[in-house]
Formats: C-alpha cells, sequence, structure tokens
C-alpha cells in the first residue's frame, strides 16, 4: 500500500533553514501539507490541535529538545501512536540508543537527501 502523500506532516526544528530544506525534500517526495515548528513547547501546542501523519523533529533545540518532545508524544494517549522521525546532526550511539528506548520510529543523522528522507520515511510506514 503507498504512504498517504496528502497526510499532514510536522517539521519540528529551531533552525528556520533547516525547515525550509525538510519542507523542499518532503515536496519532493509529493508531500504538501507541512507544518512547522520551531521547538518542542510550540509542537506539542499543534499536536493538541491537529492530527498528524508523521513528526520529523530535531533533537538540538531549546527549550524542549526533541527528545523530550518524543518523551511527551509517546507519553500522550492521544499521540502516542503518531510515527516520529529524529534529525540530528550527532549520530552519538547512545542518542540513537536514548531515541529507540523512548519510542522513536527512525533517525536520520545531517546532512541526507530526498532519498534518504523517503527511505526512512518508507521504512517507519512499512513499505
Amino acid at each position: 500500500m503507498a504512504i498517504d502523500t496528502s497526510m499532514p506532516i510536522l517539521v519540528v526544528d529551531d533552525y528556520k533553514t533547516m525547515i525550509r530544506i525538510i519542507r523542499n525534500l518532503l515536496k519532493q517526495l509529493g508531500f504538501n501539507e507541512v507544518d512547522e515548528a520551531t521547538d518542542g513547547t510550540e509542537a506539542l501546542q499543534k499536536l493538541r490541535a491537529k492530527k498528524y501523519g508523521l513528526i520529523i523533529s530535531d533533537w538540538n533545540m531549546e527549550p524542549m529538545t526533541g527528545y523530550e518532545l518524543l518523551r511527551h508524544v509517546r507519553s500522550d494517549e492521544r499521540l502516542c501512536q503518531t510515527p516520529f522521525i529524529m534529525v540530528t546532526a550527532e549520530s552519538k550511539t547512545e542518542n540513537v540508543i536514548a531515541a529507540k528506548k523512548a519510542g522513536v520510529n527512525n533517525y536520520i543523522v545531517k546532512p541526507f537527501n530526498a532519498a534518504t528522507l523517503k527511505s526512512k520515511i518508507d521504512a517507519v510506514f512499512g513499505q
């Protein structure tokens, strides 16, 4: 079954340029309904107001990190099933393990391209 490219996606990053890059990559892959948040707190507000099919979040943000956002999402009964991809510039093994334990669906290390993003999204949705 094909992935629903009309599903809304929330991109969370405190760096506007990275949001624009991810938005453009998603557009190349056919995803057009992309919202953004600049930190975990703003993301939680948006997640409580609208149902998203996927969250793509940076790890390093202030005041709420992507890891803290992930933990909030996984502990929220209404949000806990939302697929979550973590993006980071660091490929530290302990971070990957911590994110996996917290329930992340996939992990992308920057820099990445549309093909990498597509393969990570495909893996999350069992393609």
